[in-house]
């Protein structure tokens, strides 16, 4: 009996009308992308004890050993109008959501990777779906903090119903340049490397421990600081958490063209280069 070899095909998507064809499959393939989060909620804790415990612990702890160093520096004597540790906690989740976010949705499709080879699917979908389980898993990561401003009695204010603006538009901003880093990481593997290098560094360029006033006297830092797109995030998200106040126009401007910009670039790029992605997977 001679053996049949047999060949699967990637079925490639004939045409597409750059931007329009992305936006189209995000939302066709929805069901996809809500399957995908649950999928990355449920195998991540997987046989784990504590399970989805661990996306509020795992922030905390960070958190927990930053306040104990920390707090004598900057907890005392400085205007923050909250406890220090609620100050902390808002800057740290922020961080992390960005820095999560961005390498999950840059290396979703390289790890999807068996999939995709087998059958179409949109690699953008992939993408999209890891960024928005980085925001599901931002949202359970709030409920500590929230807690630690009504046990330390800096409240919730009526600002609160406008923190899913930001949680959106960062989504946009991971989602986006996810893209751009997943086009770029099948020529070069080194590119998600650097790309956690560079989010820490860029982390440590917003004050999520520390405080404007350590630079208040250098013109050329605080604006090294502010032009950073993650600051805008941060400081409207510190706003309508806790600080019950708008922040700056010119910050929200930020904040949305940063996001807009982003998704807008990345899936232009990504749609130019889609079917070069897939062949070098």
């Amino acid at each position: 009996m001679t053996a049949v070899q047999s060949t699967v095909f990637y079925d490639s998507d004939t045409r597409r009308r750059p931007l329009i064809t992305e936006f189209q499959n995000f939302w066709r393939y929805r069901g996809l992308i809500r399957l995908l989060v649950v999928r990355d909620l449920t195998v991540r804790y997987k046989r784990s004890v504590l399970g989805v415990s661990w996306t509020i612990l795992n922030p905390m702890l960070t958190i927990a050993v930053l306040w104990i160093v920390f707090s004598n520096f900057f907890g005392r004597g400085s205007d923050l109008g909250v406890p220090y540790v609620v100050y902390l906690t808002a800057g740290i989740l922020i961080a992390t959501y960005f820095s999560q976010g961005l390498i999950a949705s840059g290396s979703a499709i390289i790890n999807s990777r068996g999939v995709l080879i087998k059958m179409y699917i949109p690699p953008e979908i992939f993408s999209l779906a890891a960024a928005v389980a980085a925001a599901t898993h931002f949202l359970l990561s709030m409920i500590p903090l929230l807690g630690l401003q009504l046990i330390l009695g800096a409240g919730i204010p009526w600002t609160i119903i406008l923190v899913p603006i930001p949680l959106v538009f960062m989504l946009m901003l991971t989602t986006g340049i996810g893209l751009l880093i997943a086009s770029a990481a099948v020529y070069f593997r080194d590119v998600l490397d650097i790309t956690r290098v560079v989010t820490q560094l860029l982390n440590y360029l917003i004050p999520t421990f520390w405080t404007l006033s350590l630079i208040e006297n250098s013109p050329k830092a605080l604006l090294m600081v502010k032009v950073n797109p993650v600051y805008s995030y941060l400081v409207t998200f510190r706003a309508w958490v806790y600080g019950g106040e708008m922040p700056p126009a010119w910050n929200l401007a930020m904040m949305a063209g940063s996001g807009i910009l982003a998704l807008a670039l990345g899936v232009f790029v990504f749609s130019r280069n889609w079917r070069r992605v897939v062949v070098r997977l």
